[in-house]
């Protein structure tokens, strides 16, 4: 009589089992494909230093449209309007930033107001901020800006 109630027992669990993993698999695990969406975001910071700001939107997969940039508590400015899209990347870039020049790089539309002089090694010795608080570290024009090179932010650094 006891191995029969213990039988008994141990086969309602497995019928317990069986009948929950067979639910289980009876709904499964549908895989969904979300289009892409619209979508907008973008943001804006102030402080003492300076301005920066950044915003984007997208289509829902076709395209993306965005901007971003910043000013400096010296007045020195950069502003970036892109696109990208089946046409692929292509960016304008308006700035007063000293060393650069009106050109067109690649996909890059490049605006500027500073006025062009020749480049050198550096622009303001150990940092244009400050020694290594702004924009590249150990200078704005000598070891890396961060932006478009390593030794040397004119002439684009390479």
């Amino acid at each position: 009589m006891v191995a029969a109630n213990s039988f008994v027992k141990s086969s309602v669990q497995v019928i317990l089992a069986a009948s929950l993993i067979a639910a289980a698999l009876a709904f499964g695990h549908d895989h969904y494909h979300h289009a892409p969406q619209p979508y907008k975001f973008g943001y804006s910071v102030k402080d003492h230093h300076g301005e920066q700001h950044r915003e984007e939107s997208g289509d829902g997969g076709h395209g993306v449209r965005g901007s971003y940039g910043f000013t400096d508590a010296r007045g020195i400015h950069r502003q970036v309007n892109y696109v990208a899209d089946h046409g692929g990347f292509r960016a304008e870039v308006k700035t007063n930033e000293p060393g650069t020049a009106n050109q067109n790089p690649a996909a890059v539309h490049l605006i500027s107001d500073a006025p062009y002089g020749h480049a050198g090694y550096g622009y303001g010795g150990l940092g244009y901020e400050g020694s290594g608080y702004g924009y590249g570290g150990l200078g704005y024009g000598g070891l890396g800006y961060g932006g478009l090179g390593g030794l040397g932010y004119y002439r684009y650094g390479y």
